[in-house]
């Protein structure tokens, strides 16, 4: 059993997530060991958990079209990592789902990036992640944190949620779609191209 597969089972077998391996739901993420890019964002959302394929809605239609990667490279290059901060989804809320679990991320995304040797990019999807992985380097809220996005490369590039639920910021932020997405993209398959 490799490493991965491993740390697979002790996540299910973990206490924390008791309730959804009796369910018979898995840990969902995506660690190839030969990924360049790791994506993370909040934690599945119930579509993708029914599905069991990670960034399989409309939102991930939409993170792939701004990555410029089809369906095939994403899910079966072994080049994307997808390490969202909880691997389920933690159920719903007034205003949408609930935030991840509080430790989660802290106690199972080292020991699988100590896996993936090669990550070149991480991609921080919402306020979320890009709190946890840049703490006192974020700016002071996700617009403007998105916007200085140049200051985190080559390690980091903080994106807005591909929802369809923030047209309305998109309509507000153009520099997102203007400059932010084709160097996104460039980025991307400069990158792959190897």
């Amino acid at each position: 059993m490799d490493k991965i597969e491993e740390i697979f089972q002790t996540i299910q077998a973990d206490e924390q997530n008791k309730s959804y391996t009796e369910a018979g739901i898995p840990p969902l993420f995506a660690a190839p060991k030969t990924a360049r890019i790791n994506i993370v964002g909040q934690a599945p959302g119930q579509k993708t958990q029914e599905a069991g394929l990670y960034w399989k809605d409309r939102s991930g239609d939409r993170l792939r079209d701004w990555l410029g990667v089809d369906e095939e490279t994403f899910y079966h290059s072994g080049k994307f990592a997808v390490l969202p901060l909880d691997f389920y989804f933690p159920g719903s809320g007034k205003s949408g789902d609930l935030p991840p679990r509080k430790g989660f991320a802290d106690k199972w995304h080292k020991p699988i990036l100590d896996e993936l040797p090669d990550i070149q990019l991480t991609l921080l999807i919402g306020q979320y992640a890009q709190k946890y992985y840049l703490g006192k380097t974020a700016q002071k809220n996700l617009t403007e944190t998105v916007k200085h996005y140049q200051d985190y490369l080559p390690t980091y590039l903080p994106l807005v949620h591909p929802s369809p639920r923030n047209q309305i910021w998109l309509k507000r932020n153009p520099w997102f779609e203007e400059d932010l997405l084709p160097d996104l993209k460039n980025i991307v398959a400069d990158i792959l191209k190897d």
